[in-house]
This record gives structure tokens, sequence and C-alpha cells, in this order.
């Protein structure tokens, strides 16, 4: 089964900058569209950014549009998510999913592979 690990998670100040990285271990991601999530306590998961299995195609919420940008490395066999311009809400533990199932596009509203997540925190 496809395993993804996060990274790159931590605490940083409002304005401040963080890349996370979703990496995967003995399959190769170019099979998958890949999504970043998102889900604050008490809050129900929220789809961040996705992009598709080449590349070709993203999507951002409203709400990181402008501040966070997704790309993705196959040579590595990493995606990441370059997050700029952190606010207080943005607090949250992201998470990769992989999706076998769009081919040149990708969804923010579910994906099939999960990650364990890695935390994020804003500090005002």
């Amino acid at each position: 089964q496809l395993q993804l690990v996060e990274s790159g998670g931590g605490l940083v100040q409002s304005g401040g900058s963080l890349r996370l990285s979703c990496a995967a271990s003995r399959f190769t991601l170019d099979y998958y569209a890949i999504g970043w999530f998102r889900q604050a306590p008490g809050k129900e998961r929220e789809g961040v950014s996705c992009i598709s299995k080449r590349g070709g195609s993203t999507k951002y919420a409203d709400s990181v549009k402008g501040r966070f940008t997704i790309s993705r490395d196959n040579a590595k066999n990493t995606v990441y998510l370059q997050m700029n311009s952190l606010k207080p809400e943005d607090t949250a533990v992201y998470y990769c999913a992989a999706d076998p199932y769009t081919i040149a596009t990708c969804r923010l509203n579910d994906s099939h592979y999960w990650g364990q997540g890695t935390q994020v925190t804003v500090s005002s």
C-alpha cells in the first residue's frame, strides 16, 4: 500500500514561511494526483491545494490563493507546498493525500491514500 510521509511543519510567526514536503516510499508518485488538506481543532477537513499527476493542473482554496504554491518533483518522488505570508488561521494539521482516480486534473474534496500529517502552528 502506498505510504506517504509529510515533513516540514513547525512553529512560525505570522507573516513567515514554511515548505511542506510529501514523500512516498516504495511507490512512485507519478501515478497519482496529490493534494494537501488541513484540519484545525474543531473544524472540518479542508482541501488546501492539489496538483495533477504530471503537474499541468493545480487548484487552490480561496483562503490560500496567492500565498501557497504547490509543486512536484517526480524525479525526487516528492510534492511540495510552499506556504508564504502565513496567518494564525493557517494553523492546522496538514495532510498530503494521493488520488489515483483523476487523470489530467485533481480534486480538493477528497482523496484516497493519506499521510499521517504534520503540524503547522502560526503565532500572532
